[in-house]
């Protein structure tokens, strides 16, 4: 396979749908957006993108999910939250959810992140809109 390269600045967000399910559209509005950057399921490869979580305002997304390939998370901006909206880790941390493992995020503001899977992406188990518990 030749290199790939991608002008990602330029690239247009598109629906989370396809990957999250329904309940990634709320109130008619988009709440996960993604920039495919390769995908090469199709050669037995993985997938990556640049995720934007756009939580409503007072709420927060909550997410439960498996891992169907290691899944490696880069925060660029935003990121985990409580659910009370606080944040947990921010920006510049990394992740890793191996293969069969289940995992969750709460996600209260604004959240980019760079997300590689060596396979399959995750298995959305839920998604939600919760409101932001206030202490």
């Amino acid at each position: 396979m030749a290199s790939l390269r991608v002008d990602y600045v330029n690239l247009d967000w598109s629906s989370g749908v396809p990957f999250y399910g329904p309940t990634a559209i709320h109130e008619g509005r988009d709440l996960v957006q993604l920039k495919v950057l390769s995908d090469r399921r199709a050669e037995g490869g993985g997938i990556a993108w640049l995720v934007r979580f756009s939580p409503p305002p007072g709420k927060l997304i909550k997410i439960v999910a498996v891992a169907l390939s290691d899944e490696h998370i880069f925060s660029l901006e935003g990121g985990r939250s409580t659910k009370g909206g606080q944040p947990v880790r921010g920006a510049g941390g990394y992740g890793l959810n191996p293969k069969g493992q289940p995992h969750s995020a709460m996600i209260a503001g604004e959240t980019m992140a760079l997300v590689i899977y060596t396979g399959e992406p995750d298995d959305i188990r839920s998604m939600e809109v919760l409101d932001v518990e206030t202490a």
